[in-house]
């Protein structure tokens, strides 16, 4: 299972911008092996009733964990954790 003490606790009065502190506490989570490979995550809705955010807020996180490359979302199906793939290297690896 998932070690929950691995996963700091979300803080919205925190410094960062509380969009960038809930994709960083969904990226915890995942890394943590809360969230595994192919997980479908809750609804942007319940996500935002879930932290207690604006649904924007959610919205604009699950953006930042697309570009992260830790999500992805297929119309019409939800959005998923992807499998991480540790051996994928910058340019330069000579897998060009």
């Amino acid at each position: 299972m998932s070690d929950r003490s691995q996963v700091p606790d979300f803080n919205p009065q925190g410094p960062q911008l509380v969009y960038v502190a809930l994709a960083d506490h969904i990226a915890a989570r995942i890394s943590a092996g809360e969230l595994r490979p192919g997980v479908r995550l809750p609804a942007e809705r319940a996500l935002a009733d879930e932290y207690g955010v604006a649904y924007m807020t959610v919205r604009r996180a699950t953006a930042v964990l697309r570009e992260r490359g830790l999500i992805v979302t297929v119309h019409g199906k939800g959005t998923f954790v992807v499998e991480q793939k540790p051996e994928e290297a910058g340019p330069g690896d000579g897998r060009e």
